[in-house]
């Protein structure tokens, strides 16, 4: 019996991927992250796994295991503006009393992020698809920001943030605990509508935007709803 050979380049399955959208930030409590807000202005974020480098075991004059480190999910963000909730996340405390007072050096508040990216191809250009991420048990590390005198080629400041994870648990089986999920568009998922409504609004059952846990998003692509 012959194989069927690879082909490549095939027209109409050359992808790509492009651009960030849709960004969503969530403030954890209690493990949960009960309310969304809509996070504009950003012009770049980065994903930076790190960690799951090689521990190369030796026996019998040979390479005789390979044993890799825990991996890590980083982010970073460059943006124009961050909302209001954010300034919790990035150490800011407030007065009640004193409005428009922010009071730097505080604890930075742990949160949640959900985004989108496009996904492109040869014959639909940018609109052939996206991806959606969804990101648990983030903090952020203090920003620097340049504010530089205005002259005749005046630009705005921008912040950037390092943002680090806590993996979330996972209780489907051969899934160890993570910190990053992606659902794609091109699956064509029939659920994946009802799991966007969740994350950015328009859910009739739910009061807020909110970004469910793990077994939640998986529980929603399998059955459309979230679990009682």
């Amino acid at each position: 019996m012959s194989s069927t050979p690879m082909v490549w380049d095939e027209i109409g399955k050359r992808t790509y991927t492009t651009g960030v959208d849709h960004v969503a930030l969530y403030l954890q409590k209690a493990g949960k992250y009960p309310k969304g807000v809509p996070w504009s202005g950003i012009t770049t974020l980065t994903e930076s796994p790190s960690g799951a480098e090689e521990s190369a075991i030796y026996a019998d004059n040979i390479k005789y295991l390979s044993i890799r480190s825990a991996e890590d999910f980083g982010l970073s963000i460059e943006c124009y503006d961050t909302p209001e909730e954010f300034d919790q996340c990035d150490g800011c405390g407030t007065v009640t009393e004193a409005k428009g007072l922010r009071v730097s050096q505080q604890t930075r508040a742990p949160f949640g992020l959900a985004y989108r990216t496009k996904i492109g191809s040869d014959e639909k250009g940018d609109d052939a698809g996206y991806e959606i991420h969804m990101v648990y048990g983030c903090t952020a590390s203090p920003s620097e920001l340049a504010h530089n005198t205005i002259n005749d080629s005046p630009e705005p400041g921008t912040l950037s943030y390092e943002i680090t994870t806590v993996a979330a648990p996972i209780s489907e089986p051969g899934l160890k605990p993570a910190a990053h999920l992606v659902v794609s568009s091109l699956a064509e998922n029939e659920h994946l509508k009802a799991l966007e409504k969740i994350l950015f609004g328009g859910d009739e059952t739910a009061a807020d935007p909110m970004l469910p846990l793990p077994d939640q998003v998986i529980s929603v692509l399998k059955t459309g709803s979230l679990p009682e």
